[in-house]
């Protein structure tokens, strides 16, 4: 009996502390923890650092002078992530996108194993994709991710080592799927459990017109959703895991008219904004990229609260950094505060504080491409010719429309088009003694490795195709300004409706109006036969001759070597805004 007694009793105490349990739903005593995130976006394979114009200082070679901070650079990060580690164990290491793709040689030579080598060592854990992951389309980026040496590009692939390893951290693309199931190839979303048991939850995307500013075979398969409502699918599941924090890694931007460290700016405009405004309020943050801009601003949620949307210009100069205090007993963020760090590779050089194992692996890349990258191609008559825009005619930009049409002229070409966004630095990026151009220097303004397509368009096409410069996904501020060849030219109206922007009757190729029925043969890279940047109608071309050993990197390169004495920096004029 006495037995039987303490059972039941013991029973009954049971039952009565579960029961309290349930009617018990108040917080729990906070437990508090500090966690910091950094971020890098738009890093494109820059292993080495470069001039951040942002910030001057003076020019030892030029007295009186001031040039731009030396930073970025997988050394110069290596360095930051150590100290922020060091000062606190719950330090995130993670991407917003682009951090591959339109590299410098000592990368892209290498198919940018180097650059996924050197950020997985750094300890980065996750990163939104880009749009220039999908560069060489779905199967090489899964590569990428996984590791391997089946590439599209075997002359490259497993050259820096002789198994990729593949990344350590993961590519998220929340509105990435397969056409054919809806499924997605990357995940959604990652959790992040700290040292100090803190989870942290990140959900990643890219900008929807990813297809339209890439080459489209190599996302065939793929559909690129709405980023706001792609991300909101998969918040209920990160809560109901009992995350701390939610953070959006996103590859879509703006630009602001605060500088880079300017702390709650509210002067953020383009396209990350509609976005962020219709993002889950129990998103904490939105860390961005893709414009290239340094801003740290508030962007309201669908609540009316602001929220912290920040982007760290590019190539490492900067890294973003979210320090959050969550409590881990009620999964609930408690402060957040953002700033844009510096990454100043010359003070880091001067004080020690490289990080050794990345100056190694620098070395060896360097060690593999150094030969190719300096190889002398000409000496220009100039210091520089300067490209950059992509609503406007530029001096390189009609360099590399000459060389295009000089390269198929053999195959009948008149006319010669150039896609802006092409065209990735000035000739040289950093003007050299004797204003020599490296075989680096010219890579680093052509690094796609697009081959040259040519096909017969008429002059109405012709027309139409001019006209898709401001349509679309190239409307108003995005507006994509082709490059065109010598003895093509015209004149256009920004202020007239779409479709009726270009005036026919200027539209002349040596100095005749083109015939709207008449055909021409016109010449242009791969990535704009296949209807690239929205422009559309070159998938309408007829006789269409594709050249698959005419890359367009070599016909620049021939052509700077023939004519760089003549070349300058002026722009021809081909082009004319009323």
């Amino acid at each position: 009996m006495k037995q039987r007694s303490l059972g039941f009793l013991g029973l009954s105490l049971t039952l009565s502390l579960a029961a309290c349990t349930q009617m018990y739903s108040g917080p729990l005593p906070p437990q508090e923890v500090n966690v910091t995130l950094l971020a890098l976006n738009d890093f494109h394979g820059n292993l080495e650092p470069t001039s951040f114009n942002a910030v001057q200082v003076p020019d030892p070679a030029n007295p009186g002078k001031t040039k731009g901070l030396l930073a970025g650079g997988v050394e110069a990060i290596g360095g930051q992530l150590a100290e922020a580690r060091a000062q606190n164990r719950n330090t995130i290491f993670v991407g917003g996108g682009d951090l591959i793709g339109a590299s410098p040689v000592t990368s892209s030579l290498l198919r940018d194993e180097p650059s996924v080598i050197a950020l997985s060592k750094l300890g980065m854990k996750v990163s939104a994709l880009g749009n220039h992951e999908f560069d060489q389309g779905l199967k090489e980026l899964l590569r990428m991710q996984n590791g391997g040496c089946d590439s599209n590009a075997p002359d490259k692939a497993c050259k820096f080592e002789p198994n990729y390893p593949g990344a350590s951290f993961k590519w998220l693309g929340a509105n990435v799927v397969y056409k054919a199931n809806g499924q997605t190839p990357f995940a959604p979303y990652f959790i992040e459990t700290t040292p100090d048991g803190a989870r942290i939850g990140f959900i990643g995307a890219v900008l929807k017109e990813t297809p339209t500013i890439v080459s489209p075979s190599g996302v065939a398969d793929l559909n690129f959703l709405d980023e706001a409502e792609s991300i909101n699918r998969y918040v209920p599941e990160l809560q109901k895991q009992n995350v701390d924090a939610i953070v959006v890694l996103i590859h879509q931007g703006g630009e602001a008219k605060d500088k880079y460290d300017t702390v709650g700016c509210k002067t953020l405009t383009g396209d990350i904004v509609p976005i962020a405004k219709k993002i889950d309020p129990a998103v904490v943050a939105i860390i961005s990229g893709h414009t290239h801009q340094g801003y740290n601003c508030l962007v309201p949620d669908p609540t009316g609260k602001d929220r912290i949307v920040i982007e760290g210009e590019r190539y490492g100069h900067l890294l973003q950094r979210l320090d959050l205090k969550v409590d881990k007993a009620n999964h609930k963020v408690l402060e957040v505060k953002a700033q844009n760090l510096v990454i100043n590779y010359a003070d880091r050089q001067q004080n020690g504080t490289l990080d050794s194992a990345m100056t190694q692996l620098v070395g060896t890349a360097r060690a593999k491409t150094d030969a190719i990258k300096n190889q002398l191609v000409a000496n220009l008559a100039v210091p520089q010719i300067k490209g950059g825009a992509r609503d406007a005619e530029t001096a390189l930009g009609d360099v590399i429309a000459d060389a295009q049409l000089a390269a198929t002229k053999s195959q009948g070409a008149q006319i010669a088009f150039m896609n802006p966004g092409g065209i990735r630095a000035n000739l040289p990026d950093t003007p050299r003694p004797n204003n020599a151009v490296t075989f680096g220097d010219v890579f680093a303004v052509q690094p796609f490795g697009n081959t040259m397509v040519v096909m017969d368009l008429t002059g109405a096409q012709i027309k139409a195709l001019l006209e898709q410069q401001f349509t679309g996904n190239n409307a108003g501020t995005n507006t994509k300004l082709l490059q065109v060849s010598g003895g093509f030219s015209y004149t256009y109206d920004s202020t007239r409706p779409d479709g009726d922007r270009v005036d026919p009757a200027s539209l002349k190729l040596n100095g005749q109006t083109l015939d709207p029925n008449a055909k021409y043969r016109v010449a242009m890279n791969s990535f704009l036969a296949a209807g690239g940047d929205n422009f559309t109608v070159f998938t309408q071309g007829t006789n269409v001759l594709q050249l698959p050993n005419l890359v367009d990197l070599d016909a620049l390169v021939t052509y700077l070597k023939a004519n760089a004495a003549t070349l300058t920096n002026q722009v021809q004029g081909r082009i004319t805004r009323k």
